[in-house]
This record gives C-alpha cells, sequence and structure tokens, in this order.
C-alpha cells in the first residue's frame, strides 16, 4: 500500500514516531541506517581510463594501425596528421563523458538546504541532508520541500509541482487518504514532494523518503543512465569495421597478384602498405568533427546551442518527436482566453476579477503571487481595471481564503454607502452560492434554466482544455456574520483560462510533419486540456478517435509493454504521465525501430531527455534538463527546432558528400592498381604518388565539402530509416563504379602514353589526382548540375581545387619535387592530354545526375 493511502495515524504507526517527532538519538541512529538525504553522484573513472575509452571505436582501431604505417614508411607528416586528429577527437569525446555528473550537481543546486523539524518535541532548524523517515517537518509559502512528505496538517496549502508534473498551476493539497491504485504524482494530494515549492499556505508533515528513494532521486537514478549512440555513431562504426575488412581483402590480392606477376615483393609489400593508407579516409574523423563543428556554429545562430556535437546529426534521422506540452507547446502562463457573462458592461465581472487577489506588485511593476490570480489580475488591467487605483476606491476590510473543501474565495471591500462582496471559485459552487444573476445590467432570479445554460456554456469551454472560473458579488449595508457572506449571492459570469501555445509552434508542427517527423504530446497535464492544445497544434487531425490517439498515464501502467509497443506508434498524445513513464515511451519507440528527440524544460523531463537519441531543452528551463540535454533552444522556441532538423540533416548529407569523394578516390586508385597486372602493364603508381594523391585531395577539399548548402527539397524528405546504411540511395554503387572509371581513364592513359612513349606514369599520376578534384565539384548536389548551383556558391572548395591543381603542377614542374616524387615535365601536349582525361569523370558524374533529374520527372508526372 502507498503512503498517499494510508491514514496520518497509520503513517506515523509505520514509520514509529508521533506529533512531537524523533528524539535525536533515533534520527542519529536513523541516518546511519538510511543515509543522508542526498542524491548520490555516480561513480567515476579516472581521467585516463576515460581518455583511453574514446579510442575503442574501430575505425579509430585502423587509423592507428594507419599512423603507425605511415611512420613506417618514413611519411611522418602523415603520421603527426593522423596522431593530432586522433587526439582531438579522443579529447572531445573526453569532455563529453562529464554531463552526467554536471546533471547530478545541478539537481543537487536545486533542492532545500535547510529544513524546520520536529525533534524531542522542540523546533528546530537543520541542514535537509539530515532529514530521515519519521521526522516531522514544517512547511510555508516560499519554501522549497526537503524530502517526500506524508502531510498531517494543510492550510489553504499550495504547491508548485511543475518540475515534476508539468502541471503549471499549483496544486492545493490536503490531509485525508487517497484510494486508488498506482496514482500519478500529480494526483497524490496529500503527498508532497522532494525539490517541487511551496506557493501559498503552511503545513505540517512526516518525511516517508529520502535522498535517491524520494521522487526527485528516481530522477536522478535515471538521468545517470549511459548515454544513447547516435546514428552518426552507429553508421561510422559499422563503416569502419567493413572497410577495415575490405582493406585487408584487397591489400593482400593486390600484393600476390604482382607477386605472381614478377614485381619486386618489396615493392609489392610497399605498394600495398600505401593503398592499405590511402583506403583508409584519415580526414574523415576530422571532417565529421569539423563539419559538426561548424554546424553547431550556425545553429547558435538560429538560437540552438548544441552541447553534445555527434547528437547535431541526430535531428536529420528524428523519427518522432516527443515533447512536453508546459512550457515548450504553451507559454507556461496562464492567460484568460474567453468571459461569459449576461451582463452588458461587465464592469462588476472585471471588478471582481482585478479585486479578489492575493497579487502583489514588485518594485519593477511586476505581478507575483499565484499564475490564475495573476491571469485574472493581467486580463482586468488590459480591460482597464487597474487594482493599485480601485484599491484606493475599495479597500479591501475583510477576507476569506480559499479552501479546497469551499472552492472558494471571497473578498469585502468598502465603499460609499456600505460594502461589496466578491467571490470567485468553481462554477459548482458559485452557482449553488448565488441567488440571482446580473442579466442586462438587471437583478434577477437564477433559474434553473439560466443555470443550465450557463452549465451547456462552461462545458463548450472545458472541451476547449479551458478551466473555467466563476464570479459572483453582492452589496451589503454592514458586515454580517462570515457564513452569511457567500449566500444568496448575484452571479457574474466566469472565465475560461488557458495555457496558450505558442504563436510560432503551429507553423512548426506542420513543418515537422512535411519532414516526415511525427510530433508528440507528453504532458503531466490532464487529458480534456492536453488533447484540446493537440487539436489546436494540429498535432492530432480532427478526424482522430480520442480513444486510439490519447492515453493517461493510469493506462498505461495498467497496460502490458507487448500491448503498448502495438499500439505506440500511433498515439499521438499521453496525458497525467509520471518521468518514468515517460521515459518508458521514449524506450518502447525506440523499441520499434524509432528514432526519439525529446523536448522540455522542467526536472521531470531530464531522464527521457537522457535517454532520447536527441534530448531537446528550453533555455529558460530547469539547469537538470539542460544538463541532460543534446540541444538547448535559447529563445524557447519549439520553431527552432525545425530549423535544427534542417541543418542535421544538411550535415549528414555533407558528411555522405565526403564519404563519397574520398572512398571513390581511394577506389579510383584500388581500381588503377589493381586492374594494371591483369591488364599487363607495369605498376603505374609508387608509394608516394598513392600518399601524395591521399593527402591532397582527402583533406582541404572534403573539408570545404562540409559547408555545401543544403538540397532544396531537404524538409520535403521523409526521415531517413533509422538502420540506413551510410551506402545507401546509390552511395555504393557510385563509389564502385566512379572509382571504376577513374581507373579506366588512368590505365587507357598509361597504355596509350606508353605506346606513342610518353612521361606516362607522370601522366598517370596527374590524370587520377585531377580527376577526384573535378569529381569534388561534381558531386557538390545530389541531383542539381554544378553549372546551376554555380562554381562561387561553395568558394572554399573552389579556391582550394584551384590550390591543389597549383601544388600539382609545381610536382610535375618544379625540380626539387622531381627527385622527391619521381615525376617528369610533361609538355603542352602532355599537359592538354591530361586535364582533357581528367575531365572525365566530371562530364560522367554530371550526366549521371541528369538521368536522376530526368527519371525523377517522369516519375513525378507518372504518379500525377
Amino acid at each position: 500500500m502507498e503512503f498517499y493511502q494510508k491514514t496520518a495515524e497509520e503513517i506515523l504507526e509505520v514509520l514509529n514516531t508521533g506529533p512531537t517527532g524523533l528524539s535525536e538519538r533515533e534520527a542519529t541512529q536513523r541516518l546511519a541506517i538510511y543515509g543522508k538525504n542526498v542524491l548520490e553522484k555516480k561513480k567515476k573513472s579516472s581521467p585516463l581510463t576515460l581518455f583511453l575509452s574514446q579510442f575503442k571505436d574501430f575505425l579509430v582501431f585502423i587509423l592507428v594501425v594507419a599512423a603507425l604505417i605511415s611512420g613506417f614508411l618514413g611519411e611522418l607528416i602523415d603520421t603527426v596528421t593522423i596522431t593530432v586528429i586522433l587526439l582531438i577527437n579522443g579529447l572531445i569525446g573526453f569532455i563529453q563523458t562529464y554531463r552526467a555528473e554536471k546533471a547530478m550537481e545541478a539537481l543537487s543546486k536545486m533542492l532545500s538546504l535547510y529544513a524546520v523539524v520536529i525533534r524531542d518535541g522542540k523546533i528546530k532548524k537543520i541542514p535537509a541532508e539530515e532529514l530521515v523517515p519519521g521526522d516531522i517537518v514544517l512547511i510555508e509559502a516560499g519554501e522549497v520541500i526537503p524530502a517526500d512528505l506524508r502531510l498531517l496538517e494543510a492550510y489553504q496549502l499550495r504547491v508548485d509541482e511543475s518540475l515534476l508534473t508539468g502541471e503549471s498551476v499549483p496544486v492545493s493539497k490536503q490531509v485525508d487518504l487517497i484510494i486508488g491504485e498506482k496514482l500519478p504524482v500529480s494526483e497524490q494530494k496529500n503527498m508532497v514532494f522532494k525539490g517541487t515549492f511551496v506557493t501559498n499556505g503552511r503545513g505540517k508533515g512526516v518525511v516517508v523518503a529520502t535522498g535517491m528513494n524520494t521522487e526527485f532521486g528516481k530522477i536522478a537514478k535515471m538521468v545517470q543512465q549511459e548515454d544513447t549512440k547516435t546514428p552518426l555513431q552507429k553508421r561510422l562504426a559499422d563503416f569502419g569495421k567493413k572497410l577495415g575488412l575490405a582493406i585487408l581483402f584487397i591489400c593482400l590480392l593486390i600484393f600476390i597478384l604482382g607477386v605472381l606477376r614478377g614485381e619486386e615483393p618489396l615493392r609489392m609489400i610497399l605498394t600495398s602498405v600505401a593503398l592499405a593508407v590511402a583506403a583508409v579516409p584519415e580526414a574523415l574523423p576530422a571532417v565529421v568533427t569539423i563539419t559538426l563543428a561548424l554546424g553547431a556554429k550556425k545553429m547558435v545562430d538560429l538560437n540552438a546551442l548544441v552541447r553534445n556535437l555527434p547528437a547535431v546529426e541526430t535531428l536529420g534521422s528524428v523519427t518522432f518527436i516527443c515533447t512536453d506540452k508546459t512550457g515548450t507547446l504553451t507559454q507556461n502562463k496562464m492567460t484568460v482566453r474567453e468571459v461569459f457573462s449576461f451582463e452588458k458592461q461587465t464592469n462588476y465581472l472585471f471588478l471582481c476579477m482585478a479585486l479578489n487577489n492575493d497579487i502583489r506588485l514588485t518594485e519593477e511593476g511586476n505581478p507575483t503571487g499565484d499564475p490564475t490570480e495573476i491571469a485574472l489580475y493581467e486580463y482586468a488591467k488590459e480591460n482597464h481595471f487597474e487594482k493599485v487605483e480601485l484599491q484606493k476606491k475599495f479597500p479591501r476590510v475583510f477576507e476569506i481564503p480559499f479552501d479546497p473543501k469551499r472552492k472558494a474565495m471571497t473578498t469585502v471591500h468598502k465603499k460609499e454607502n456600505g460594502y461589496i462582496v466578491f467571490t470567485k471559485g468553481s462554477l459548482e459552487t458559485i452557482l449553488e452560492k448565488s441567488a440571482f444573476i446580473l442579466l442586462e445590467d438587471k437583478i434577477v432570479p437564477l433559474t434553473e434554466e439560466i443555470k443550465k445554460e450557463i452549465s451547456d456554456k462552461a462545458l463548450e469551454f472545458a472541451k476547449k482544455g479551458m478551466r473555467v472560473l466563476a464570479f459572483s458579488y453582492k452589496e451589503i449595508p454592514e458586515l454580517f456574520e462570515t457564513e452569511t457572506l457567500e449566500s444568496k449571492l448575484i452571479f457574474l459570469g466566469f472565465c475560461g483560462m488557458i495555457d496558450p501555445p505558442r504563436k510560432e509552434v503551429k507553423e512548426a508542427i506542420a513543418l515537422c510533419k512535411s519532414a516526415g517527423i511525427k510530433v508528440v504530446m507528453v504532458t503531466g497535464d490532464h487529458p480534456v486540456t492536453a488533447w484540446a492544445i493537440a487539436k489546436d497544434l494540429s498535432i492530432v487531425e480532427k478526424d482522430d478517435p480520442l480513444d486510439s490517439a490519447l492515453i493517461t498515464g493510469k493506462e498505461l501502467e495498467e497496460m502490458s509493454l507487448e500491448d503498448f509497443e502495438k499500439k505506440v506508434e500511433k498515439i499521438k498524445v499521453y496525458a497525467r504521465t509520471s518521468p518514468e513513464q515517460k521515459l518508458k515511451i521514449v524506450k518502447a519507440l525506440q523499441e520499434k525501430g524509432q528514432f526519439v528527440a525529446m523536448t522540455g524544460d522542467g526536472v521531470n523531463d531530464a531522464p527521457a531527455l537522457k535517454k532520447a537519441d536527441i534530448g531537446v531543452s528550453m533555455g529558460s528551463g530547469t539547469e537538470v534538463a539542460k544538463e541532460a540535454s543534446d540541444l538547448i533552444l535559447l529563445d524557447d522556441n519549439f520553431a527552432t527546432i525545425t530549423q535544427a532538423v534542417k541543418e542535421g540533416r544538411r550535415i549528414y548529407d555533407n558528411i555522405r558528400k565526403f564519404v563519397k569523394y574520398t572512398m571513390t578516390s581511394n577506389s579510383g586508385e584500388i581500381w588503377t592498381v589493381g586492374l594494371a597486372p591483369f591488364l599487363g602493364l607495369p605498376l603505374p603508381l609508387l608509394p608516394v604518388h598513392i600518399l601524395w594523391i591521399n593527402l591532397i585531395t582527402d583533406g582541404l577539399p572534403g573539408i570545404a565539402l562540409s559547408g555545401e548548402r543544403e538540397e532544396k527539397d531537404i524538409m520535403q524528405r521523409p526521415p531517413r530509416h533509422p538502420k540506413e546504411s551510410l551506402f545507401a540511395h546509390g552511395l555504393g554503387i557510385h563509389i564502385v563504379w566512379v572509382g571504376w572509371l577513374m581507373g579506366v581513364v588512368c590505365l587507357f592513359i598509361q597504355g596509350l602514353a606508353i605506346k606513342y612513349n610518353l612521361h606516362w606514369q607522370t601522366m598517370v599520376f596527374s590524370v587520377l589526382c585531377l580527376s577526384q578534384l573535378g569529381h569534388a565539384l561534381a558531386i557538390r548536389s545530389e541531383k542539381e548540375s554544378i553549372f546551376k548551383i554555380g562554381l562561387f556558391s561553395n568558394k572554399p572548395l573552389f579556391y582550394t581545387i584551384v590550390f591543389s591543381v597549383v601544388l600539382q603542377l609545381g610536382i610535375i614542374y618544379c625540380p626539387l619535387f622531381n627527385k622527391l616524387f619521381h615525376t617528369q615535365p610533361l609538355s603542352l601536349r602532355e599537359l592538354i592530354i591530361t586535364f582533357v582525361a581528367s575531365s572525365i569523370v566530371f562530364i560522367a558524374v554530371e550526366i549521371e545526375k541528369l538521368i536522376k533529374r530526368r527519371y525523377k520527372g517522369i516519375s513525378t508526372k507518372f504518379k500525377a
């Protein structure tokens, strides 16, 4: 049985305590048993262990081997470059491992430092970390709850639990036991929880849980879970393994074929090793890191701060966005949306809104107090009913505070010839206390027919997700007994309040839909409110059935995992959910093969933010949420996420372009060296040539490709399949056929040059190098021609290619480089042949893109 299901007497008996509290001796003994009321920190690994763990990746292992091979071949520049790249990537990974620890520190900072307790019958102030189960704790407005408490006394006690539940309205608390199994935190009205904030009243409770056993502590445990690998990390790991096996096989094959043909074994060993170094894209980790870093920098300009670099790309893979409602989709500010009244001028209604509240103004003139009352105050002010001025005319002389059982609040104000009484509360309460109604400025009896009309209208408000609050008044010549103040009232009307959606969110959700991303609301709020907001924002469509598109936390708790996984992809709204259930939703979607983004700003969102493939928190959110997330929206604008998705897709596209570019180049080198023995040709390239091509083509052009602009249709595509290979959509085929074409062109030039006694090795070396640079230009867009997007639309790439061509000409014509690279100056005729042959690959890839465009046009017409 849960604590909320027990009476106060039963709780005290179970915890072996009483109204006078524990003795100091008993408290000390319990502290030794239960431990301090603090959040435990995850055991830290040593800095050296953390750093070395960054080098476990298979691709990184290949690069380490490549560095050793480069050193063995005497290519110290390659060795140093690869080593520096590895160290930079290792350092970035090392820094990221501290994220969970920072989240824990942020949780700790939010919690109460001191608590007022009763021990040995005396009231004492002690450090909150010394609280133990059984302690009697006193709480009042303005305090943070120091532990999970079962309430023993509550006087107008209201607690802001939005950090745990997501509800934007403070919860009124009670002492009576509550019937119900496995109720969510939001419905445990006789409990208060560690880390939440008392907004009104005072109370007394007994500690039932401390430290990691509190609701807050359970969240802390979930935040400590291991990070989820991003799609990019998974794809690169898969790519590295496949690449390593392919390299070993190809190099061994080339070595055997060369020896069988009669080449010197030592030269074939050097050539095979050089090919192995060339086949490993040393620049890949650097290009990925730089691409992600540049993307992160661009995202800051879009008001999105990236905390975890690899996660930048993850947004491009997201298929589901699970978003919290309060403060994320909505403004986290109660607002009066509609007013219903039979009064012509609604003067009395606005007067009641302005005066019947406990709002106080700060020095800056900003209202503070209960969010509901702030909404009423601001609405009255907008209609020119200013509380400060009205208080001078109608000073408050008496009040009956709000009570959860009465569900009403009454204030009495002095006026010229008597008093005016204002009462606000739930519609049922105000109708029950009212005998009359102000109908077109005339006071008439409140009939059952009028009551039904009022109730029907209120039901319309409720269906729109609005919270209904009713108002009444009466004028009296003098103050009577308290009981009579709330009788025979004159009904004024009611208002509908809601935490309204952000203006830009609806458009952002529509953009997500066009990009094939499903948006799901996950909130601790009431189902009716959640459904209304979801409909307003088009998260749910008009024809979506309520019973299959919405589920409550209680229903989710009772549902088996098997049944839930069958329905999880169809559910669009989750209401009254707990932090554990939010985490369960994310896990279930991931089990179905979906890639999930979770947005939120409260402590209750932290575990799901941590577990999701990418966690997105709000800039104004809690530090806990920020530390658990990968991306922070600095402007709290959900619409920023669509820009982040666009940027994530662009980044992944550019990484694919680099892989296409570098692996095609490597493929060309392998085809050139591998096919030569079969055609009876001498070894076309020396190891130094292969290493130079690898150095000049993999590095700068690859980095320049990372800055390429997004494709036009980037937000009209569906998300990539979570298990999609890096070589999908024809990339693998492109690498093979374009690499083969490079090899064929090079070997054709070799045969032609040998036949006509030209400088064949220098020509082959140059054709291969220049073909790869032409290929870099051609693959800037997946489908559009380079001449349409413009040669200068990526200036860094253009200048890099020009620089690389100049370097290659230096290798050909500089005497010093002739000796180092075993090259010979080419005649003008040889140079022209070299440049013409080098353009074949560029032209072929442009033709490939033309065919793609034509095919797309034909298929579009066919579909139409």
